[in-house]
């Protein structure tokens, strides 16, 4: 699983603009973010402090070193054409998580903790889909678990205790209502 929470801060990763959910589209942008010419992205220190301390939590190893690269691809939702994230050398990695099931404690690996900026939303209609720009180059944590997944159940225990664990920490509020806690799924068969 690929768990994707939205920090909890003041301003976004790389940009002095909100990242405040439910204002109107397009207000909370900025050149920085929008990856205009001449611009250049400042990292957000708070977002460093919640990642290392995200990564502590889920009892990572957290590296003297990391870095941050640019993922090439062409997507509406991304407006510069790269995002900014952690492909090389994350924050932390080689986690362990324990969760319960119905027939007892299962450890889960964590492969990675990584931070990243998020992209812009679309909103689908009939006939077009508009962006909104307000979400773009908000601060995320990636959370990627290892292959040690088997059941639904488990996979539903593991998301839970990720959004418990950040909603504690009060590094994210946590709300997959909001999009601010969103989880991707790759299945091997």
């Amino acid at each position: 699983l690929e768990v994707h929470a939205q920090l909890k801060t003041q301003t976004k990763i790389f940009a002095r603009e909100g990242c405040e959910f439910g204002k109107n589209p397009n207000t909370e942008t900025s050149t920085v973010t929008l990856g205009l010419p001449g611009v250049l992205p400042v990292l957000n220190k708070e977002v460093v402090n919640m990642g290392i301390l995200t990564g502590l939590a889920l009892n990572c190893e957290i590296p003297e070193f990391c870095k941050f690269d640019r993922k090439q691809y062409f997507y509406p939702d991304l407006p510069k054409g790269y995002q900014i994230t952690q492909q090389e050398r994350p924050i932390g990695s080689d986690g362990v998580l324990e969760i319960q099931t119905s027939k007892g404690t299962k450890t889960i690996g964590v492969e990675r903790l990584h931070m990243e900026e998020d992209t812009c939303k679309q909103l689908h209609s009939w006939d077009c889909t508009l962006l909104d720009y307000n979400r773009a180059g908000v601060a995320l944590i990636e959370i990627v678990s290892k292959p040690d997944i088997r059941t639904g159940e488990e996979a539903a225990k593991y998301v839970e205790k990720i959004r418990s664990i950040v909603s504690f920490l009060d590094v994210s509020d946590g709300k997959m209502e909001e999009g601010s806690l969103r989880c991707d799924v790759n299945i091997s068969i």
